[in-house]
């Protein structure tokens, strides 16, 4: 793991160093867990299933950059530090950047720029964050 690059981030304010409770991380995983789960249900239309599944990358996410001690006011950093927290590849990544665009666009102007290939892409980069989480966790 680049710490060296989350420490850099810190320094320049981009980061806050702030250990996190293990009560804080698990809530973070289960609600990732249950938005994930809810983003795979059928019945809801494909917005709100993106917006599940955006939720559930964030948390995800979120709670990677938690186990590392930091923490992020913003959404769109946290989705970058996943290269330095899980290791994911930049193109992984970009996904979760590009949802980020998609759903504050969804969010602020009402425009909604999701088709079902993208949803199932944001869903594999998700499952596959939450996988790195569970090692990054095994390995505590």
């Amino acid at each position: 793991m680049a710490h060296s690059q989350l420490d850099n981030l810190a320094r320049i304010n981009q980061l806050k160093v702030e250990e996190a409770t293990e009560e804080e991380i698990q809530g973070m995983l289960r609600s990732g867990q249950r938005s994930l789960k809810d983003a795979q249900r059928k019945e809801l239309s494909l917005v709100s299933r993106f917006i599940l599944g955006y939720s559930a990358a964030h948390s995800f996410a979120l709670a990677a950059l938690r186990i590392h001690g930091y923490r992020s006011d913003s959404r769109y950093l946290v989705f970058q530090c996943l290269q330095h927290t899980v290791d994911l590849p930049a193109e992984q990544w970009r996904i979760l950047d590009t949802a980020h665009r998609k759903r504050n666009l969804a969010e602020y102007a009402g425009i909604t720029d999701v088709d079902e290939s993208f949803f199932r892409e944001l869903i594999e980069v998700t499952q596959e964050v939450a996988s790195r989480v569970d090692n990054l966790i095994s390995k505590r």
